[in-house]
């Protein structure tokens, strides 16, 4: 073993954190080429076995293999989303189809699956624990999904497109990071930005001059289709500029262009999917997923999509009727409609959001909104480590505690927006908790908010607080999962069901005593006025026809674009064109509504893990609205409510089937009424 790189050195930081100071871009490459030899000599150790296939002959040994190649990959691929210079995106494009290869070489391995498939066969009479029972049952499932079964000639087309593959997902996230830096809008004069707040304003001076634009102001872009100034900025063409340049991103003809991409990994998921035996990609994906079926999926968006268009244009018509009333009316476009909902909700709530900020500075609602709330909900308590370092000096460590003193794990946070990170919001793991292997969590949440010049407070808007909120709760499913084996580690969940404790955390940021301890002005200390609140809560649902059609038409996309055959994916034109067509069929072509994404930005399907599997957001939630009714019955943010939702799912992780896991924590299915009352869709 190379005794120079520090990747391959098992000495580390607290908790197996990698010493990311030691660290430099040209050790990863071989240490993955060091991790993916030894992974493979692990697996052949397995298959060479000569005895009949056992548990613990077969599957405990394939948990414990290819720790070091896991230990290499959460370390770079946390830098290469969160820090990707030129230099790691370099090595990023070279290692997609290495790592891809490898894969599956282990997933399509002939000898391992059948020894998989001969302990899958005896099930009913082995003496397994249920862990251990459903550990057989999803490597074997999982092995098969992925074509394990097939003949050598099917197997290496899959290996030949899953490269590919990943080439091209790499590729789509290279260009939208450039595309995105290179549209981010500059502002000449001051008086443009009319309407942001000083905070803001000086976000904007920072960013422009990060770039050498002294004297000028940049507006950097958001990773969805629209962006928080366009509901202050008075001048209505600097929201155009913003709006305009958002979504041209991935498609002006330039080195950045992501249409080709695109097209080119629809096809190739269509033609997997038909080697794999399904119709279509969405198939594929959904018959490994709760939802069960694309049918199933499209049910309920359709089910949805309905009430939702008519709830916006109800919305549409009330933001051109104070339009209409101007000196100079003008017809209500997409630009325009954040900007005069912030109106409307004066006029009917006497609430302006965008004066908030300044009772939500970040520092006082990590620590007394989201720490808090975990505090009071499991006993869990936040130290900071200045003295571990992070992948980034943006980058904070803090580590976390039971109730009992024991030690839980860490937690990262990485707050600010820069050219290197790619946009959105997003927890990975670091170091997986696994009882077998001995190993606790080190968990990581990443935000995109406006670096503010030195000396001056970071003021979150509400939406940055719920997204802050939001992240947390995968943080608390990554850091109390507790597991035997690392299959089942962290947030490793069906897709559709791993946003529903993120949004279930959500629900404690208008819970009064948390409310009340974060919510204090900036420079007063005074707590958020109690009208102010009572407002807050009046106008929960208002604009959510806007706000579930853009979310409900970016979905639709999704699954317009995977529930193509490999023929009809192999026959698209225009992107534009299938967007507005797929949108029109299901009603939600309003041109004042755009989508959430577009395809040429849409990260989570075309270069993340959310492909035909957007949907997971609606999806999860009708069991977030659901869980949140469950809490205010039975008392809210107490320690035994906390017990139980962290001892029945959380913390088992992705050991036991989460709907199963859900009905233990609930004790029935999960109703979507609460849903449908929450969005102001019960007709």
């Amino acid at each position: 073993m190379p005794n120079d790189n520090p990747l391959l050195d098992s000495a580390r930081l607290a908790y197996g954190l990698p010493d990311y100071t030691l660290i430099r871009p040209e050790h990863y490459l071989p240490a993955f080429a060091h991790a993916f030899a030894e992974h493979s000599t692990e697996i052949s150790n397995i298959t060479r076995v000569r005895s009949a296939p056992t548990f613990e002959n077969t599957l405990v040994p394939l948990e414990t293999s290819g720790k070091l190649l896991g230990d290499v990959a959460r370390t770079f691929y946390t830098v290469s989303s969160a820090d990707a210079t030129p230099e790691i995106q370099a090595i990023d494009e070279e290692l997609a189809p290495l790592m891809s290869a490898h894969q599956d070489s282990i997933q399509l391995d002939a000898f391992l699956y059948a020894r998989i498939r001969s302990i899958h066969e005896q099930l009913d009479v082995l003496d397994l624990t249920p862990e251990q029972r459903y550990l057989v049952e999803r490597h074997f499932r999982e092995m098969s999904h992925a074509g394990a079964g097939l003949d050598d000639a099917s197997k290496a087309k899959l290996t030949a497109i899953n490269q590919r593959l990943s080439t091209l997902t790499t590729t789509f996230e290279k260009n939208l990071l450039g595309d995105t830096n290179d549209l981010a809008v500059v502002f000449d004069s001051i008086d443009e930005l009319d309407g942001l707040t000083v905070g803001e304003l000086s976000a904007a001076a920072q960013a422009a001059a990060d770039r050498g634009l002294e004297g000028r102001w940049v507006v950097t872009l958001t990773l969805f289709t629209g962006h928080p100034y366009l509901s202050s900025l008075t001048d209505r063409s600097s929201r155009q500029r913003i709006l305009e340049a958002s979504r041209a991103r991935g498609s002006r003809g330039n080195e950045f262009d992501n249409r080709d991409v695109l097209r080119e990994i629809v096809a190739l998921r269509a033609e997997r999917a038909a080697i794999l035996g399904y119709d279509s990609h969405a198939a594929y994906i959904t018959s490994d997923e709760t939802a069960g079926s694309p049918e199933a999926v499209h049910d309920l968006l359709r089910r949805l999509a309905v009430p939702a268009a008519r709830n916006a244009q109800r919305e549409q018509d009330a933001l051109q009727a104070i339009i209409d009333q101007s000196p100079r009316p003008f017809a209500l476009e997409a630009h325009d409609w954040a900007f005069y909902t912030e109106k409307v909700r004066a006029a009917e709530y006497d609430l302006d959001r965008g004066a908030l900020r300044p009772w939500f500075e970040a520092e006082r609602v990590l620590h007394d909104g989201v720490f808090r709330a975990a505090t009071e909900l499991y006993g869990l308590s936040f130290t900071e480590r200045p003295d571990i370092p992070a992948y980034h000096p943006d980058a904070r460590v803090f580590e976390v505690h039971n109730e009992d003193g024991s030690e839980l794990g860490l937690f990262i946070l990485d707050l600010y927006t820069r050219d290197t990170k790619r946009g959105g919001a997003w927890m990975n793991s670091i170091v997986l908790q696994s009882e077998l292997r001995g190993t606790r969590p080190v968990v990581v949440n990443n935000l995109n908010v406006p670096k503010p010049a030195p000396g001056s407070p970071t003021l979150l808007t509400l939406d940055e607080v719920t997204t802050l909120f939001h992240e947390f709760g995968h943080a608390l499913h990554g850091l109390f999962a507790t597991v035997t084996y690392p299959h089942f580690a962290g947030t490793n969940v069906f897709r559709d069901f791993v946003e529903f404790p993120s949004q279930v955390n959500e629900m404690w940021i208008y819970w009064p005593e948390i409310l009340a301890a974060y919510a204090r002005h900036v420079d007063t200390d005074e707590p958020l006025p109690a009208d102010v609140v009572e407002k807050l809560h009046a106008s929960e649902a208002f604009n959510q026809g806007f706000a579930t059609s853009e979310y409900l038409a970016a979905s639709w996309l999704d699954q317009a674009w995977h529930s193509l055959t490999q023929a009809q994916a192999a026959d698209v034109g225009d992107v534009a064109e299938f967007e507005a067509s797929a949108l029109a069929g299901i009603g939600l072509g309003n041109p004042a509504v755009p989508t959430r994404y577009s395809s040429t930005y849409f990260a989570h399907v075309f270069s993340g893990g959310y492909s035909a599997g957007y949907y997971s957001y609606i999806w999860s939630e009708v069991l977030d609205a659901d869980t949140v009714e469950w809490f205010r019955e039975n008392g809210g943010l107490t320690r035994a409510n906390g017990d139980r939702f962290r001892d029945r799912l959380l913390g088992v992780g992705g050991s036991k089937d989460p709907l199963e896991a859900y009905r233990d924590f609930r004790g029935r299915d999960a109703d979507i009424r609460p849903l449908l009352e929450r969005r102001g869709l019960l007709d």
